[in-house]
């Protein structure tokens, strides 16, 4: 059939593990294939990033689910094969499974580290009919890069997707317009992209189930109780979707980091150390990406569980590592309540571009053209030699990473001399 618009959805199968498996088959001996066997890919318990981020099919039949804890797996499966997580690894995965779709369109839109929307209305021609392409590209992926994908093909972005999650591993679907009714309206409607637990439960109460039932109701009822929420996803149950396909990424609205602590933080100066630490690697993407921040937010979750936040604007926007740490210092002081402290993250938001001039103040005793060159020399040096090239003294000898947030350093890479691979 011809389209009017040609989009594939490429999602990786059980991608971390697949990676990690393909990995040791091909390149440290391993005999066995993690993607067969009951088997998941976990954080370090000692480090408190103890949760399933990834499973094999064998082991979902299980009931193991990610973002359970380790130990909520293994008392589903005893035997359950655990490997750590190896982000540097993945990075180089995504990247070869992206190049690998770049020579199919021109328009792929990175959507995660392990799916991508691609756009073929322009190139579908060149290779065939779309199903015959998505199947060229699937099989391509799977005989070059060891691993298997899943293929959605429609009109849209939304209807592509949904066709990937069907049936898994390792096959091309489609979910056309026409095919909606057949297809997609008989799900449970927790199934539809956008709607998480909480909506599932609103719905649910509403007495919709299925994605035909929440399709079927009336869209300025559900706007009324779900607000802008309820119109969307009434579209979506329909299969409206006038998103493109982004080649480039849209502009961050804001940057962040946080991290879970090693230990409990009891005291000031160690939440300090940590907010230094985040700050840090605000700081260097900011810089990296030539923007600044107007408004600084600090993030506190609590041993319990419980989370508060707290925000200030800035006087002046800014990249600065000592000033947004010096903003989320006295942010923390005013949020805390002297609680134990399991997780902190600094986030900011209001991103300028960073063309203009700070304004000078009168008694302003600060060198903030010192810091500037400051920062810029140390991350040139970080970005030349490693991370740890230069480190603040604050932080020797000390249990907390200097540079803490986003994927923590046991994550980044993986010492297989130090891991048994059967």
């Amino acid at each position: 059939m011809r389209l009017k618009n040609i989009i594939f959805h490429i999602d990786v199968n059980s991608a971390f593990l697949s990676w990690e498996a393909v990995y040791r088959l091909a390149h440290k001996g391993g005999k066995q294939d993690l993607r067969e066997i009951a088997s998941a890919v976990g954080g370090d318990m000692t480090m408190r990033h103890g949760i399933i981020l990834a499973k094999s099919i064998p082991a979902k039949k299980y009931g193991i689910k990610t973002g359970e804890t380790i130990l909520e797996a293994q008392r589903k499966c005893p035997n359950l094969v655990m490997v750590p997580p190896n982000y540097s690894l993945y990075e180089k995965c995504s990247a070869a499974f992206m190049n690998i779709l770049r020579e199919y369109s021109d328009v792929v839109e990175q959507y995660s580290i392990d799916e991508a929307f691609v756009d073929m209305t322009a190139s579908c021609h060149l290779f065939g009919q779309s199903e015959e392409v998505a199947e060229q590209i699937k099989d391509h992926i799977r005989d070059k890069l060891g691993f298997t994908v899943n293929v959605g093909v429609s009109s849209n972005k939304l209807l592509a997707k949904m066709a990937s999650d069907f049936k898994k591993p390792d096959m091309v679907h489609t979910l056309y317009p026409e095919e909606i009714k057949s297809k997609m309206w008989p799900l449970p409607v927790s199934e539809l992209f956008f709607v998480g637990r909480a909506t599932t439960k609103k719905l649910f109460d509403l007495g919709i189930k299925t994605i035909g039932e929440l399709a079927a109701a009336d869209p300025v009822w559900l706007k009324s109780i779900l607000k802008k929420q309820g119109e969307v996803i009434w579209g979506f149950a329909n299969g409206v979707d006038v998103s493109p396909v982004l080649e480039k990424p849209p502009a961050n609205k804001g940057y962040g980091n946080s991290t879970t602590t090693p230990y409990d933080v009891t005291d000031v100066e160690t939440a300090d150390r940590v907010l230094l630490a985040l700050a840090e690697t605000v700081g260097n993407r900011l810089r990296a990406d030539n923007v600044r921040i107007a408004v600084v937010a600090v993030g506190i979750r609590y041993a319990d569980l419980s989370y508060v936040s707290h925000q200030t604007v800035l006087k002046t926007a800014t990249n600065l590592t000592w000033e947004i740490y010096q903003a989320a210092c006295q942010l923390f002081l005013e949020l805390w309540n002297h609680r134990p402290i399991r997780h902190l993250g600094i986030h900011t938001s209001r991103v300028k571009e960073d063309d203009f001039f700070r304004q000078m103040m009168l008694f302003d005793e600060v060198d903030y053209d010192k810091l500037e060159r400051m920062d810029k020399t140390v991350d040139a040096l970080r970005k030349r030699y490693g991370m740890d090239s230069v480190m603040r003294a604050t932080f020797l000898r000390q249990s907390i990473d200097h540079m803490s947030g986003g994927i923590s350093r046991e994550k980044r890479t993986v010492d297989y001399d130090k891991v048994k691979v059967e």
